[in-house]
């Protein structure tokens, strides 16, 4: 059965519902919808990456600073983000710092990012298990080396990822 995806009025912050869709047709219409996008972060502030499987229906191949997904219909965007953590990463019981909402769209996607920050101490929550269908590999950067990478010419990079680190640089919380 195909994922049910909830609709979001355009450029509306917070988000409001206005329907739902098939995920297929939420893509292949570009629609305006939403996700959870969680920077993961470890007790020597590193950042989190990995790189997007080829089968991913958005960014295939891709490096991305963010675990997440789009948020289905009837689900609360923290319920997805808790969800995205166990499925992509296999974390659990991390806590969840609501960073901010904003809306990304350019000619592959459209979504209002909700996003979060969380800190990952494999001592205290476990290792870190990539699902296999999401994850091709991962690695932690510190975070000079990160802004760096998204901010080369040709990088490797998914555009809304690095659009969303930008913007969570300049944003008034407490820097890396």
């Amino acid at each position: 059965m195909e994922e049910i995806v909830a609709l979001y009025a355009q450029d509306e912050v917070p988000g409001r519902v206005v329907a739902a869709v098939p995920r297929s047709r939420m893509r292949a219409e570009n629609l305006p919808h939403a996700a959870v996008k969680i920077l993961v972060r470890d007790v020597e502030r590193r950042v989190y990456v990995h790189r997007r499987t080829e089968t991913k229906d958005v960014f295939p191949g891709l490096d991305d600073a963010w675990i997440g997904g789009v948020i289905t219909a009837g689900e609360a965007p923290d319920t997805a983000a808790v969800r995205e953590l166990a499925e992509e990463l296999g974390l659990r019981d991390q806590v969840l710092r609501p960073l901010a909402q904003r809306w990304y769209t350019d000619a592959h996607t459209n979504f209002l990012a909700y996003t979060y920050e969380t800190v990952h101490d494999p001592e205290r929550h476990g290792p870190i298990v990539h699902q296999q269908s999401e994850v091709a590999d991962g690695w932690w950067l510190p975070w000079d080396r990160l802004m760096a990478q998204t901010a080369e010419p040709g990088s490797r990079f998914a555009p809304d990822s690095s659009e969303l680190l930008a913007r969570y640089a300049t944003a008034p919380h407490p820097q890396p």
